[in-house]
């Protein structure tokens, strides 16, 4: 079902038993006002407080980069370590400024690569529904409001059971957007594609074995992926890319990439396995490029073929 309008804030949302969801609210709009300098530091300082603190998703964290990459050194992954947790500060200060400024100050930070290529998609078939692979990248929320700046679409998200910070985050990503469906409401993500629009979907993490079939990523041949891209893709018209969005480095801003989604032979295949290797190797080429912005603090290997070991 389309979800168009934040829901409503009933009476119930303002008793004590949501204070805690308010004073995040708040501190992400704190965040919001502070130059984009100081927030970035804020951000940074969080995020390293938090690998102390947060001692399973450190070893996690450690873990899924050692199996991704096997032929790593320690101290490289322990440096990725540090700056995966950096990042994870600095998605607080993603989310703050992609939910509150305004598109005046949020343009300015925003660059693109491949505008041009989604134009072209865009004049070619201009009713076609295109097919957003994308990738868990701790920018996600940034990624979702620059591409709808360029071209509103329909986001697939998890609702959240929180009253207040649902009806924030329904409110910021429809700013850009169209509208968002439930990432269990398949139906709703053919409507949405069989109408053109541009669905933002991400099939990187692990959802069970029910939804998923194993095929290789990195360093792991037996990666949980969904077999959801290759059903969505066989949507008449629909054209799938690649769009992520990147932290940039000299100074505060983002970079929302786009780029064709690569493959050798016809996708969808028809053969899931092969549909799944391909959707994976373009996820691996995301994040080679951006390693420590990956949200690897996620389990993406807790499902297992039948007896192999748990890997955490």
């Amino acid at each position: 079902m389309a979800i168009t309008t934040p829901p409503r804030l009933k009476w119930q949302a303002f008793l004590p038993k949501h204070w805690g969801a308010w004073l995040i609210i708040g501190f992400l709009y704190f965040l919001s006002i502070l130059p984009s300098r100081l927030s970035w530091a804020l951000g940074k300082a969080i995020g390293r407080l938090a690998k102390r603190i947060l001692k399973s998703r450190r070893h996690i964290a450690r873990r899924n980069l050692e199996i991704c990459f096997p032929e790593a050194s320690k101290e490289q992954v322990e440096q990725w370590v540090d700056e995966t947790f950096e990042h994870f500060g600095l998605a607080m200060v993603d989310t703050a400024t992609a939910w509150f400024w305004s598109q005046h100050r949020f343009v300015k930070h925003m660059q693109v690569e491949g505008g041009d290529y989604l134009e072209k998609l865009r004049r070619d078939a201009p009713k076609g529904g295109i097919l957003i692979i994308s990738m868990h990248f701790y920018t996600l929320e940034w990624h979702a409001r620059m591409y709808g700046t360029l071209d509103p679409g329909v986001g697939v998200y998890r609702p959240n059971r929180s009253p207040v910070y649902e009806h924030f985050q329904h409110r910021a990503r429809i700013r850009c957007n169209h509208y968002l469906v439930d990432r269990h409401d398949v139906r709703g993500m053919v409507q949405a594609l069989r109408k053109g629009e541009a669905l933002w979907y991400a099939p990187d993490h692990d959802y069970g074995k029910k939804v998923s079939i194993f095929a290789p990523l990195f360093a792991q041949p037996n990666a949980a992926t969904v077999k959801g891209t290759s059903t969505l893709a066989r949507v008449k018209g629909v054209r799938p890319i690649i769009s992520y969005a990147r932290r940039n480095k000299a100074k505060p801003g983002y970079t929302l990439v786009i780029k064709p989604f690569e493959h050798n032979g016809e996708f969808p295949s028809g053969d899931e396995i092969a549909d799944a290797t391909a959707v994976n190797q373009q996820i691996e080429q995301a994040i080679l490029q951006q390693i420590p912005e990956y949200m690897w603090i996620h389990r993406r290997f807790k499902s297992r073929p039948d007896g192999e070991a748990y890997p955490y």
